[in-house]
């Protein structure tokens, strides 16, 4: 599309907005969104679900990306394409937008709208205005940070899993209204009972073999490693022939690639012992059936620590992540709930001996103490009744 065109477009999208967004109010109209419509999943979804449960007088729709409405379909979910017209007219007058990523810059939030960024993540690595460099394509460092204060502005609620996020959030997000530090409704489903059954459930679903340990691998995206804005690359280093080798008697493994990464994993020559789950909406049901979680620098091994499961970590690149990519909040030799490991072959004799890690890692509890301390299963309850109750 030609550049003048398109601003045109936009241009008479964001008038029709502001025109619809006058008329009044829904008060029981809800719109939620999870990583640019791309998944039915999160914070967004436990909040969603926790209100059609207790709550069915609202009236909840999805925005959704529509390269990605088959799964919402799939689910009944209902649901409105994103930049359609339908879209317009149901953002522009529902009472409530929960997302846990940012909304359109253009699309401008209607002055009694109320918006609650749930966000997707408890922070190692840094968070826009305490990032001293953005090397994120499209983009230079003072865009950026304008971009997210211009967005964080818009923000009425923000949810915190914790005091430690709380903190950061304040300052690196630029964020002076309220934070609702509840823990993350996502991770309610970690303490579900009824989840007893859904291990081989899971695995029976989705031809996974019922007699064999799953290992999780879920590292995260390198801000400079990318195609274009938005697509980024990642080069897989962990040796899945060796560990197969080693381990593929006992174990499988799963992949789940962050949302950001375009490329497509070619796994045809493991099959049986690995697998992709990289399009797979729920994060939490991956938590549920592994035995053991391999990451990074991702917020993942922050809720995977809530089941006290055995983590490692695999930073082959942790000095110029810290240094040059992107930097941490803290040492993360010094506070990780898990073994730091560079290579596959230590990776391989971390599993060996998984049987010592959880129970002999000093770490472990300390960790649990200060980042999953509210994660009993309430969260959703808490944001709930806190936002959509009391407004």
């Amino acid at each position: 599309m030609l550049p003048f065109l398109k601003k045109i477009i936009i241009m008479t999208y964001k008038l029709l907005f502001q025109l619809v967004s006058m008329l009044p109010r829904k008060q029981n109209l809800i719109v939620f969104e999870s990583y640019l419509g791309k998944q039915y999943s999160c914070n967004p979804r436990a909040i969603y679900e926790y209100l059609k449960k207790h709550y069915p007088e609202y009236n909840m729709i999805w925005s959704v990306d529509p390269r990605y409405e088959s799964g919402f379909l799939e689910k009944g979910i209902p649901y409105a394409k994103r930049f359609t017209v339908k879209w317009l007219f149901v953002l522009a007058r529902a009472k409530f937008w929960v997302t846990n990523s940012r909304m359109p810059l253009w699309i401008p939030k209607p002055t009694k709208t109320i918006y609650l960024q749930t966000w997707h993540g408890t922070p190692l690595k840094k968070l826009a205005f305490d990032m001293e460099e953005v090397l994120m394509p499209g983009t230079t460092t003072d865009k950026y940070k304008q971009e997210f204060l211009s967005e964080s502005r818009n923000w009425d609620y923000l949810i915190s899993p914790n005091e430690y996020s709380s903190k950061i959030f304040r300052r690196a997000f630029q964020f002076n209204k309220t934070i609702i530090e509840s823990g993350y409704p996502r991770n309610d489903f970690l303490n579900d009972e009824a989840n007893t059954s859904f291990v081989q459930e899971f695995k029976k679903k989705h031809s996974l073999p019922t007699d064999k340990k799953v290992i999780l691998y879920a590292p995260t995206w390198r801000d400079n490693k990318y195609d274009k804005s938005g697509k980024y690359k990642f080069d897989i280093q962990l040796d899945l022939e060796s560990l197969r080798n080693e381990l593929g008697e006992d174990y499988i493994i799963l992949l789940r690639m962050h949302y950001l990464i375009a490329q497509d994993l070619q796994l045809d020559s493991f099959k049986g012992f690995a697998f992709n789950f990289s399009s797979h909406d729920d994060i939490r049901e991956l938590y549920l059936i592994s035995d053991i979680l391999i990451t990074d620098y991702s917020s993942v091994f922050f809720d995977f620590a809530k089941l006290q499961r055995p983590i490692i970590f695999f930073v082959y690149d942790i000095e110029e992540y810290r240094e040059i990519i992107r930097g941490f909040y803290f040492n993360l030799e010094e506070k990780a709930p898990g073994p730091i490991v560079l290579t596959t072959d230590e990776v391989i004799e971390e599993i060996k001996n998984i049987s010592n890690n959880i129970d002999s890692h000093q770490k472990y509890n300390e960790f649990y103490q200060e980042f999953c301390y509210l994660e009993d299963g309430e969260a959703a309850k808490r944001v709930v009744e806190q936002v959509f109750l009391n407004s």
